[in-house]
């Protein structure tokens, strides 16, 4: 069984002791290759050294909406042309934590949405996918990405929160991910809907360290449990775990077109 993690944060601190053992329980699990994203600016160095020691680590370049304060300094188009790069983000909305006036969330809204934008227009410069990030923001995510003509690159939506008005962006060349989420008892709705998402737009991540799979909940996550999530997903939707592993290795290489598996 082959699985790829699309999105796991290697370059967390939380992994700095004991790298090496995290990347060999997850070549046992069957886990070939992983994709750093790209959230804060501080923290992109170390997912680019990563990626430069180890043939199977790829990285993407962005910036979470939480840490917009230190996109102004980063050069894009130089990480972007990286050949270990395969994506722009994750960026995207997220409005979960906003606080303050009324006056005052409107303008972190405005914020968020300008570098969401901009990171949009970066990845049809460099033509590398987007890994999209939306929290309690669906509406306005999908709006901005159908406005920005997103589909001619495509991309993921990270950790997907299993809103149905989000389905019809499969239908413009954008795939879904799907994490450790989908094994919490409370996760009903997403049970629900992924049998709604088209095969060849699934796609497997942890979001490790975060985010981890029943029965682990309140470890550190880390890549090894993707297995859980492939375990799960094919029990939902009546499938075998190696038909899952290799629909998603597959829909893996054909989004991110740099990565090769190893």
């Amino acid at each position: 069984m082959m699985i790829i993690d699309t999105h796991v944060h290697l370059d967390d601190k939380r992994y700095d002791e004991d790298l090496e053992e995290v990347l060999a329980r997850a070549l046992d699990a069957g886990v070939h290759s992983f994709i750093i994203p790209g959230a804060d600016p501080l923290s992109l160095p170390r997912a680019v050294e990563l990626a430069e020691k180890y043939p199977s680590i790829y990285f993407a370049v962005g910036v979470h909406p939480y840490d917009l304060a230190g996109m102004d300094a980063l050069d894009f188009i130089h990480y972007a042309n990286h050949p270990k790069c395969v994506a722009i983000g994750e960026c995207g909305l997220d409005y979960y934590r906003l606080e303050g006036s009324d006056a005052e969330k409107h303008a972190e809204k405005k914020s968020q949405e300008v570098a969401f934008r901009f990171q949009i227009r970066v990845a049809k410069t460099v033509k590398k996918p987007l890994i999209v990030h939306i929290r309690d923001a669906s509406h306005d995510a999908k709006r901005i990405l159908v406005e920005e003509n997103a589909h001619e690159i495509g991309g993921v939506l990270h950790c997907y929160n299993a809103d149905e008005e989000l389905l019809s962006l499969a239908d413009k060349n954008f795939y879904f991910g799907i994490g450790g989420v989908v094994t919490f008892s409370n996760a009903k709705k997403l049970v629900a809907v992924l049998p709604k998402i088209p095969r060849d737009k699934l796609l497997i991540e942890t979001d490790a360290p975060y985010l981890t799979p029943h029965p682990h909940r309140g470890e550190r996550n880390e890549p090894a449990y993707t297995a859980l999530v492939v375990q799960k997903i094919a029990q939902i939707l009546g499938t075998s775990e190696e038909e899952i592993a290799d629909v998603t290795t597959h829909n893996s290489q054909c989004l991110f077109k740099e990565l090769i598996i190893h």
